[in-house]
């Protein structure tokens, strides 16, 4: 899979809600906050089985209500289309 580079890539980041790029990396982040520890690690719980299916893991971490995820393709070295659509599906789980 190719990096999203140029306008391509500034498409596809201006698609997504709340997502940013991560100053220093070719990544992108996002700061999901929930009502409490249990729908926090619900939302966790069903993107683990979409990331399973799209075999591509994201940099994650959970604290009570907050859920911070990073998203870049190592294998190509930064952002690609595969990022763009876990972030989608992320958002859509989210219910945002």
């Amino acid at each position: 899979m190719a990096k999203l580079e140029g306008d391509a890539r500034a498409s596809a980041v201006g698609e997504l809600n709340g997502w940013q790029e991560v100053a220093g990396r070719d990544a992108i982040a996002k700061k999901f906050v929930f009502a409490d520890f249990n729908e926090a690690f619900g939302f966790m719980t069903r993107a683990a089985l979409v990331v399973e299916k799209m075999d591509h893991h994201p940099e994650w971490a959970n604290v009570y209500r907050t859920v911070d995820i990073v998203l870049s393709t190592h294998d190509a070295g930064g952002l690609t289309q595969k990022d763009i659509a876990l972030a989608k599906a992320m958002d859509k789980l989210a219910g945002r």
